[in-house]
């Protein structure tokens, strides 16, 4: 089985990815407590849900690229095979 290594600069992706998952949550959340004329305390008293909310977002985001990347990498791979059928 094959090794592979994280490098430095994937996790500082991954990082600045998650961060913008929560500034993003807390965005939604700011607008709801707007629009729903709530108090702003209501920002601090409910943090755990918006550290739910981030992971939500951060895995539907992980399966996004998870899709995306292997369905790229499958037609890579058709593609050099009908690439390789003609020669």
């Amino acid at each position: 089985m094959k090794d592979t290594i994280v490098t430095a600069q994937r996790k500082k992706i991954e990082l600045i990815t998650l961060l913008v998952c929560f500034v993003v949550s807390n965005l939604i959340h700011l607008y709801a407590i707007i629009a729903y004329h709530a108090p702003f305390t209501e920002m601090i008293t409910s943090i755990f849900y918006i550290i739910i909310f981030t992971f939500v977002l951060y895995a539907f985001w992980g399966i996004l690229r998870l899709l995306f990347y292997g369905m790229q990498a499958l037609f890579k791979k058709k593609f050099k095979e009908e690439l390789n059928q003609y020669q």
